[in-house]
C-alpha cells in the first residue's frame, strides 16, 4: 500500500474517506479531521503568526506574499524521513495551505525514485469532485473515487432537487469568508447557496473570493447573511464581529432586522472542498431554509447572531 503525506486538511479527508487512512504517515498542522489523523506528525507551519484581530493576520499574510515568499514552510528533511510514495498538497490558493511550488522545492534533491505528487485545484464545485477522483486514482483506488464522489453528488442533488421544487422563495444570500477586510465566498460557495434556494449577491462561482467594501453590503442589503471566516470556527470568528457590528449601518440591514444573519464554522465545513463538503450544503440549507429542512447542524455547525 502507499505511504501517503497530505499537506492540505481537505486532501486529508478525501485520503479517509477513501479508505486509505492507514497509509497516511504525516499531515499539515492543520489537518485535524477525522480527529484520529491528529496522531500523524505534522510536517508544516505557518510563517506568520496566526494570533491578533483579522485586519493583523490579513496584513501579515499580505507582506509574506508581497515579498514573493510562501506563506508556510514544509520541513523537507522530516518529509524525506517518512518516504512517502504519494504527497497530497494544493495549487489553488497561495495563502490558505501548503502550495505544490513548496512541496517541489522540498523534495528537488531528493535521489532515487520521486514521491507523486498530486496538487489540488479546487475552484468550482465540479473541481472538488474531480479533485476526489484524482486522488483516488493516484491512490490506485479509481472505483473508490467513484462510489464516494456518487454518494456526494447524490446528496447534494437530493437538497438541490427539495429547494427548487418546494421552497416558497428565495432569499438573497451573502456570505463573509473575512470580516476585516471585508471579503465575500467565492469559488464553490455561490453555487451551494444556490443548490440550497437561495440567491447569491457576491462572489463568483468558480472564481477567487473577492474583496467587497461595507458599502456594497448595505446597498445590496441581502435577506440572510452568512459569516464563515477562513480559518476559524465560530467562537474564533466571534472575536471579530465587532467590526461589522460596531458600524452605524448594521441595526438598519434587512437580515440584521430579521434576525436572519449566522455563523457558522467555515475552518470545518465552508472553506474545507473536501468530503463534508455535503454537511456544508445541509447547513445552507437550514440557514436558508428552516422550513424545510433540518439536519441538526445547528449549535455545532452554525448558530445564529
Amino acid at each position: 500500500m502507499p505511504r501517503i503525506v497530505s499537506l492540505l486538511p481537505s486532501a486529508t479527508e478525501i485520503v479517509c474517506a477513501l479508505g486509505f487512512e492507514r497509509d497516511l504517515v504525516g499531515r499539515s498542522h492543520e489537518c485535524d479531521f477525522p480527529a484520529s489523523v491528529k496522531r500523524l506528525p505534522a510536517l508544516t507551519e505557518a510563517k506568520f503568526n496566526p494570533a491578533g484581530a483579522s485586519a493583523e493576520i490579513d496584513q501579515r499574510v499580505k507582506q509574506i506574499v508581497r515579498e514573493a515568499l510562501s506563506v508556510y514552510r514544509v520541513d523537507a528533511p522530516r518529509l524525506r524521513e517518512f518516504r512517502p510514495d504519494v504527497i497530497v498538497t494544493q495549487s489553488q490558493c497561495e495563502v490558505c495551505a501548503v502550495n505544490q511550488s513548496d512541496v517541489e522545492a522540498a523534495v528537488a534533491d531528493w535521489l532515487g525514485t520521486r514521491p507523486k505528487i498530486v496538487s489540488l485545484a479546487p475552484y468550482a464545485l465540479d473541481d472538488v469532485f474531480i479533485d476526489m477522483q484524482r486522488t483516488a486514482d493516484a491512490l490506485g483506488a479509481p472505483a473508490r473515487g467513484v462510489e464516494l464522489v456518487g454518494s456526494l453528488r447524490a446528496r447534494l442533488a437530493a437538497i438541490a432537487d427539495r429547494a427548487r421544487k418546494q421552497a416558497n422563495s428565495r432569499p438573497t444570500v451573502a456570505t463573509i469568508e473575512w470580516i476585516d477586510p471585508l471579503m465575500a465566498a467565492g469559488n464553490w460557495m455561490p453555487t451551494l447557496v444556490e443548490m440550497a434556494g437561495g440567491v447569491n449577491l457576491f462572489g463568483a462561482a468558480g472564481e477567487h473570493s473577492p474583496w467587497m467594501k461595507f458599502d456594497e453590503l448595505a446597498a445590496r442589503n441581502p435577506e440572510v447573511i452568512l459569516i464563515s471566516p477562513c480559518g476559524f470556527d465560530m467562537n474564533r470568528a466571534a472575536e471579530d464581529l465587532p467590526a461589522l457590528t460596531s458600524r452605524p449601518e448594521w441595526p438598519r440591514l434587512g437580515a440584521v432586522r430579521e434576525r436572519r444573519v449566522f455563523m457558522a464554522d467555515g475552518n470545518q465545513y465552508f472553506n474545507r472542498p473536501g468530503p463534508r463538503i455535503a454537511e456544508s450544503l445541509e447547513i445552507l440549507a437550514e440557514i436558508v431554509h428552516p422550513e424545510l429542512f433540518g439536519f441538526g447542524h445547528e449549535g455545532t455547525g452554525w448558530r445564529r447572531l
